[in-house]
């Protein structure tokens, strides 16, 4: 059994005894080992090395008498470096620090993906003196501690191996090449170009007078970046949801055809279907790709205002929490009642219906205008008309973004494809590396204090010659800070512990 050689306690221990940096020193200075390619049988597997012991180690494994050409595959047999037994015959790539993912010296061997040969190669490792399994994520923390990687550029490689959708790979790939880190990074230049003048003038000042066009240039240059950093912040937080999923709720009264709606999106019976009112009693979310978007959707318990059942009470008290949370509404409504209320309500419209729909269901909460069909709701929402296998004549739709369906016969799930698609695209937009995307709830935080001490600076700047510039310096200095924080220029032992916990052994 590999175990890390390491315990946890010891590394606390050592934590608070040395302090952040120093123990990481100490600890860079074993040189770890892992597969990288996750677990179970492939064609394939990659076995990396990295840490001061592994030209040792790599010259010990192949019985080489000099290091190979950098970053060349050789084919070698991979040998036991105690017993010499041949273990497998794969290729080896030499990486000799600073010019890899690490920025220290490291190899890869890439052998047959067979259980047994993984274990054999991994426990020949073991048997190398100073060498020692690593934890997760380490590979990747050495490389944002030998500065090959900044904080911004590390949660997207992590984002990038948990990414089940094209545009979440497209969003996580453009920020691990360091889209983010390079308009942060501009921001803080700006910062500190701005923190250095006024400082200047605090050091070098020799009258009461200020340098002409100081403060009226820094304010200028603060009033831009805050600009800048609110209009990034304000975008609907379109990234954080392309990352997180969008949150969809399914909403109707009971036995309108939810479930089978969902099992129609998801292509099997992930929800069960019975012709009884209130068989979904709980919450059921399945995560979709939907032209390249996430969309994490949510069947709920039927909708109704009175239920002796307190199963379907919960049920539905569950479905209208979910709904504060949601950033998207199907709301499915039942053809065969639409048309038995048109017998009686002549001159009225669909949206009508509509209203008086969500009052009986209680969703007040959801009509924004009673006057205006494209305008009704107070959320994202598309209507979706079931059941119009019964239809035999036309009908008039007033609002938008409504798709007729029939889950009986699947007549227009295709299209309730495409006006989802269009939703989600319209919810997360389209990273870019000249627009990346806000997508942390970090990054926000920091954002939002940084341009609060800009605002207070700018407030200080405002007074002119009364202006007191060390108190400016000063909002400015903490500014700079949160920026810093953003990329991990400034970063906490429990933070990095957060985000590098996140990954998996071996990267």
């Amino acid at each position: 059994m590999l175990s890390c050689s390491c315990s946890s306690l010891f590394r606390f221990t050592a934590r608070k005894t040395l302090g952040l940096k120093r123990w990481f020193s100490a600890l860079s200075s074993d040189t770890i080992f892992a597969l990288s390619s996750g677990q179970g049988k492939c064609g394939v597997a990659v076995i990396r090395v990295s840490g001061p012991y592994s030209q040792e180690a790599l010259l010990q494994l192949t019985r080489l008498q000099k290091l190979p050409e950098p970053r060349h595959a050789i084919l070698r047999s991979i040998k036991h470096p105690v017993s010499s037994e041949t273990l497998d015959k794969g290729l080896v790539i030499w990486f000799p620090g600073p010019k890899c993912f690490t920025g220290e010296d490291s190899f890869e061997l890439h052998v047959h993906g067979g259980l047994a040969v993984v274990s054999a190669v991994l426990n020949a490792l073991q048997a190398i003196p100073k060498l020692r399994l690593a934890e997760p994520g380490e590979f990747t923390r050495r490389a944002f501690y030998n500065k090959k990687l900044d904080l911004t550029e590390v949660e997207g490689i992590a984002d990038l191996l948990q990414s089940e959708t094209e545009l979440q790979r497209k969003q996580a790939f453009l920020q691990s090449q360091g889209a983010l880190s390079k308009l942060y990074n501009r921001w803080k230049q700006s910062l500190t170009g701005c923190v250095a003048h006024i400082e200047a003038q605090i050091d070098f000042e020799e009258t009461d007078t200020l340098e002409l066009g100081l403060l009226e240039a820094v304010s200028k240059n603060l009033q831009k970046l805050v600009d800048e950093i609110e209009r990034h912040i304000n975008d609907g937080r379109k990234g954080e949801m392309l990352r997180q999923g969008v949150k969809t709720i399914i909403l109707g009264e009971p036995n309108v055809g939810k479930s089978s709606i969902l099992n129609l999106l998801c292509q099997r019976p992930a929800a069960i279907v019975t012709p009884f009112e209130g068989t979904t009693r709980d919450v059921l979310e399945i995560t979709l790709n939907i032209g390249g978007y996430p969309l994490v959707i949510a069947d709920t318990a039927g909708l109704r205002s009175e239920t002796l059942d307190q199963i379907e009470k919960e049920g539905i008290r569950r479905a209208l929490e979910l709904l504060d949370r949601s950033n998207l509404v199907l709301l499915v409504v039942d053809l065969e009642k639409y048309l038995k209320w048109t017998l009686t309500n002549v001159n009225k419209r669909f949206s009508d219906y509509v209203i008086e729909y969500l009052k009986s269901l209680d969703l007040q909460c959801l009509i924004k205008n009673e006057k205006d069909p494209n305008d009704l709701f107070s959320k994202q929402c598309i209507v979706v008309l079931n059941k119009v296998d019964l239809l035999q004549s036309t009908i008039d739709i007033d609002i938008n973004n409504t798709v007729m369906l029939s889950c009986k016969t699947e007549k227009g799930v295709s299209e309730l494809t495409n006006v989802l698609s269009d939703k989600l695209k319209a919810l997360c937009g389209e990273p870019t590396e000249e627009h990346p995307s806000l997508n942390q709830v970090r990054h926000r935080q920091h954002l939002m204090d940084c341009v609060s001490y800009l605002k207070m600076s700018l407030q200080e700047c405002s007074k002119g010659d009364v202006c007191d510039l060390v108190i400016m310096a000063e909002y400015l200095r903490k500014a700079l800070r949160h920026l810093g924080k953003l990329v991990g220029h400034v970063s906490n032992e429990q933070l990095l512990d957060i985000i590098f916990n996140e990954f998996c052994i071996g990267k």
